[in-house]
């Protein structure tokens, strides 16, 4: 099974192609871009509490197998909410979670 590719940051809404090296994942394939991640979210994904890493690059070869009406996912994270649980995790190594 493919990863899914999501086409944006679900904080900003910026595109992220399957060719993107700016893309940022967790466990679940939350998708952020990296300046999101470093900046608003400091690697502590704002769903589940996991760290990111690089999402792999998609060859271009394989572009066509992608569904073309994939939604965007853009829910831009609530710091209000969000800085506790930020807080609480962000000095956590991801594996410690």
């Amino acid at each position: 099974q493919m990863l899914e590719f999501r086409p944006s940051c679900e904080n900003c809404d910026r595109d992220l192609p399957p060719h993107s090296v700016e893309a940022m994942i967790c466990s679940f394939e939350c998708t952020f871009c990296s300046t999101c991640v470093e900046e608003v979210l400091h690697n502590v994904c704002p769903n589940c509490g996991g760290g990111f890493v690089s999402r792999p690059i998609l060859r271009k070869k394989y572009v066509h197998r992608l569904d073309p009406d994939r939604p965007r996912v853009y829910k831009p994270v609530d710091m209000d909410t969000y800085r506790s649980h930020q807080e609480e995790l962000r000095d956590v190594p991801p594996a410690e979670r």
